[in-house]
């Protein structure tokens, strides 16, 4: 069981760090660079984006990384296991439903308009879209943050515990 648990605690990290670096590029690069352009530009790139993700390579990442992180801690014990459990609820809790229940409604609605011709129109929607949408994106951000390291400190663990 312990090769499982230490394959299932590889996956974790790195489902946890594809998430949290998904979302904290879009924190460090992808708003500043939609907030620096035409407002119409940054609405039409940002449906764009949004209707681009439902993919085959983020949809596993996004859904998965709880089922992996609690699959790994089901593989493990001790210090591991709570790490790894605790990762995946954090995940769970602040990315993925925080995801379902504010980002996404956000981004469908956004999705529903039609980007206007008139700059100032488009400002408008711009300012009242992104200022919300950026704060729930560093919130879900930081708890993926949070699940890569509790994925991180059960994978450690489990070393510790071969060379102990």
């Amino acid at each position: 069981m312990r090769g499982v648990g230490v394959t299932l605690g590889f996956a974790s990290v790195l489902f946890s760090g594809a998430i949290f670096g998904f979302f904290y590029a879009w924190v460090c690069s992808t708003m500043w660079g939609l907030d620096a352009a035409d407002p119409r530009i940054a609405i039409a790139a940002m449906q764009a984006m949004n209707a681009s993700v439902r993919n085959a390579v983020f949809c596993p990442t996004f859904f998965l990384t709880p089922v992996v992180l609690f699959a790994a801690a089901v593989a493990t014990q001790g210090r591991a296991r709570v790490l790894f459990a605790g990762g995946g609820g954090v995940y769970l809790m602040g990315g993925l439903i925080l995801t379902i229940l504010v980002n996404v409604p956000m981004n469908e609605a956004l999705a529903a308009l039609d980007v206007p011709r008139d700059i100032d129109a488009a400002q408008t929607i711009w300012e009242a879209y992104r200022p919300r949408w950026q704060v729930f994106n560093i919130t879900r951000t930081v708890p993926s943050g949070l699940a890569l390291m509790l994925a991180a400190g059960g994978l450690w663990s489990l070393g510790c515990k071969a060379e102990a």
